[in-house]
């Protein structure tokens, strides 16, 4: 399996297909790499290059004790750009994936990307307060840190359901859908697990907002259970310079996965990377 070595010497998997301008994928927290395979096989049978890494502590990378914060994270992401010498790259985020994007940019700037998607992404910030008063109370978060502590097999399993609507009348949720995030989080170590929930809860990315001077598209469900759209991409929408917008009705958290939905992704994401 492919690996970069970072520059504090952890190892970061990392699956690439196909040829062309690159489009690279952050997943979401407690996924990996994995939950892009849909939209990875859609980019690279249509001429493009799909590359997909698992965050440190995630999937098959490696799971140091410390080191979950964002500088960290985009930094990470920086050695994987580096080394694979990308360019022309357009940046595909979800969720907790669109606070390392952010933060990349905001770290590293845009020499190398072109364009940038952002889906049910946490910027730019999630917790509530008195600034922020759209934003998602205290004790949520303090509260998914306790399930994870306290058995997070079964934790996973019933996270899964508010995180792909399995709770609403008339979803297509498939019960793969909610096994694949089972697996995927039973993957990431329970110190990053919580350690996570810290920084993607109180990270806040506005000045790593304005420093986006390339297309970007936003994309949230507007039934978003886990990041309320309210909260961040209608006030990222109000931040970043140059963005578009494009709220899915009834969509849930994890659309990018979930049949309908998914495939409605996938098309607005071959649009916007052919424009």
């Amino acid at each position: 399996m492919p690996f970069i070595t970072t520059r504090d010497n952890q190892e970061i998997y990392y699956k690439d297909w196909g040829q062309g301008d690159p489009v690279l994928f952050m997943h979401g927290w407690p996924l990996n790499a994995d939950a892009w395979d849909d939209q990875m096989k859609c980019v690279a049978d249509t001429g493009f290059r799909g590359i997909a890494h698992d965050r440190r502590g995630h999937g098959r990378s490696s799971q140091p004790w410390d080191g979950y914060d964002f500088d960290t994270f985009a930094d990470d992401l920086n050695d994987l750009i580096s080394t694979l010498d990308l360019r022309n790259l357009t940046l595909v985020a979800h969720s907790m994936g669109g606070g390392e994007l952010a933060r990349y940019i905001g770290r590293h700037g845009t020499s190398r990307v072109r364009k940038a998607v952002m889906v049910g992404a946490i910027p730019p910030l999630m917790i509530k307060g008195p600034d922020n008063p759209e934003g998602v109370p205290e004790k949520v978060f303090e509260d998914i840190k306790r399930g994870i502590l306290g058995e997070r097999s079964q934790y996973w399993m019933d996270a899964s359901e508010p995180f792909f609507g399995a709770n609403r009348p008339d979803n297509r949720v498939t019960q793969g859908n909610r096994y694949a995030f089972w697996r995927m989080g039973m993957q990431e170590s329970i110190q990053a697990g919580v350690k996570c929930v810290d920084a993607f809860s109180r990270t806040a990315f506005h000045d790593d907002l304005r420093a986006f001077d390339i297309p970007t598209l936003l994309v949230h469900g507007d039934d978003d259970q886990i990041v309320p759209i309210d909260g961040t991409s209608r006030k990222a929408i109000q931040i970043i310079p140059d963005a578009t917008l494009k709220v899915y009705e009834d969509g849930p958290h994890g659309l990018t996965l979930v049949p309908g939905y998914k495939e409605m992704f996938n098309k607005d994401l071959l649009a916007f990377l052919r424009s």
